[in-house]
């Protein structure tokens, strides 16, 4: 290969640029899947039917609904809906379905690896930024960032405000500053608005507040417009949302533990909890990575990323005791510090003294982080036929009957069904006069899955409606 050509290949290679927009083709693969795939697809039906909730009945985002809460509004406390309602405002213009959630999330989460790129770039330099960037698309983020969820939609808009925080300390421009601050303000209220948890990501901030600079109304400008997006983002999770809870009579969000059961259920469940950092977030070498980014930062006294680490390690430790159980069962707790481990391992390899060696231990742990999370572009085979359930009972049922479903907890099939209504485990459904308190709050049928997210049992006391080999449909 001529000289030229090799020097051309070699600087796109290295530009973040080509690896965002590379890696933001290759997840577009399956990215009109129903979410159906074998992790969280109740959490993203979940995400989905508020959308299309806002969509068909009311569209004020102060009160969004599911589907799941019987003969109830469905109005409940949650996160703040930001993300649900872009899709109900794409839905507007093309109609509803369901993977514009998958899209919408990808476009702003590749949009946040960039800004992660030059936030990195500002607290150490190119390289560090590049390996860095380059993990955190590879981790556990590779397959959040297309699920119908708000996780990674989050941080990426947190990630983004925090750039724009900073960039507005330095800026030498008024005007620029003025865009600086506004933006900060929106994306981080917005982004923590959508999951609390990322707002933990502030402590970046401290350094340029405590720093020697003589520009004293930056600061206080910034610490103001910080509270009020405390205080609006405190009024949403601790005002409002136990507010909808109570007035509407529906709990669906999961609001954290005090710190001394937080602490007492992450004690029982330690190996549950490391294994999110050692095996989740950036899989096995990625972790060792990581470390090796801790023990050097140490060795060399280097305090910025001795900070970096330090600081949103106790800040994340505090959203860690908070969650306590659910942060040992569910694998997207831990995305909001991916991005700090992947900073750390992108130090680490920054100090190889052959940068061939660094691209090589790149390059193994995007393989294996990526290989671990190719089901992702699958959906359970067993599950397919949950894409005609709504068809199938237009075919049979009037469209407001309430519906209970054998799921358990599951919301996903009741998403499918378009129907509004219950979901319960087999024993309840069972259990003595279980059928016959909900119809007196007007249920009209039970729907149940022989296979998938239930397990078939017979109600013999209920008339057939219709059966097949994937459910059987009672009539009260």
């Amino acid at each position: 290969m001529p000289k030229l050509q090799l020097s051309l290949l070699k600087k796109v290679l290295s530009d973040i640029r080509f690896w965002i927009i590379f890696f933001f083709l290759l997840r577009l693969i399956g990215i009109t899947n129903p979410p159906l795939e074998v992790g969280h697809n109740w959490r993203q039906t979940d995400t989905a039917m508020v959308a299309r909730n806002f969509l068909e009945m009311e569209p004020t985002i102060m009160y969004p609904r599911v589907d799941t809460a019987g003969e109830k509004t469905g109005i409940t406390g949650m996160e703040f809906p930001v993300f649900n309602y872009l899709i109900y405002l794409v839905s507007l213009i093309f109609g509803y379905d369901h993977w514009y959630g998958r899209l919408i999330n990808l476009i702003v989460t590749s949009f946040g690896l960039w800004f992660f790129f030059r936030l990195a770039s500002r607290f150490f330099n190119a390289k560090v930024a590049l390996y860095a960037t380059l993990i955190l698309t590879c981790s556990v983020w590779f397959q959040f960032s297309r699920k119908i969820m708000p996780d990674t939609f989050s941080m990426s808009l947190v990630i983004t405000g925090i750039f724009f925080a900073l960039e507005y300390f330095t800026s030498s421009s008024s005007g620029q500053r003025m865009r600086y601050i506004i933006l900060f303000f929106l994306l981080f209220t917005l982004g923590t608005l959508s999951k609390i948890s990322s707002g933990y990501l502030l402590v970046m901030c401290i350094p340029a507040l405590v720093s020697t600079s003589p520009y004293i109304w930056r600061k206080i400008w910034f610490c103001l417009l910080s509270v009020i997006s405390i205080a609006i983002i405190l009024f949403w999770y601790y005002m409002w949302t136990p507010y909808l809870v109570e007035t509407y009579g529906y709990w669906h969000f999961f609001m954290g533990k005090s710190f001394s059961q937080g602490l007492s259920e992450l004690g029982e469940h330690l190996p549950n909890v490391l294994s999110k950092f050692y095996d989740t977030a950036l899989k096995f070498i990625g972790f060792g990575v990581f470390l090796a980014g801790v023990i050097l930062a140490i060795i060399k006294k280097d305090k910025v990323a001795l900070y970096v680490f330090i600081s949103s390690s106790l800040a994340f430790g505090l959203v860690v005791i908070k969650t306590g159980f659910n942060f040992s069962h569910h694998n997207y707790y831990v995305i909001p510090y991916v991005p700090i481990m992947a900073l750390m391992a992108g130090f680490a390899l920054s100090l190889l003294k052959s940068q061939r060696w660094a691209i090589v231990i790149v390059a193994l742990v995007c393989l294996e982080s990526t290989i671990n999370q190719n089901q992702d572009f699958r959906i359970k085979k067993e599950n397919a036929f949950l894409t005609q359930l709504d068809q199938l009972l237009d075919e049979h049922l009037e469209k407001d009957g309430l519906v209970l479903i054998n799921s358990n907890q599951h919301p996903t099939p009741m998403y499918f069904a378009h129907r509004k209504g219950w979901v319960a485990s087999n024993e309840n459904i069972l259990a003595n006069q279980y059928i016959d308190s909900l119809s007196v709050l007007g249920l009209k049928y039970v729907l149940i899955l022989k296979h998938g997210f239930g397990e078939d049992i017979q109600v013999p006391e209920l008339e057939i409606l219709v059966e097949d080999e994937h459910l059987r449909i009672y009539k009260l």
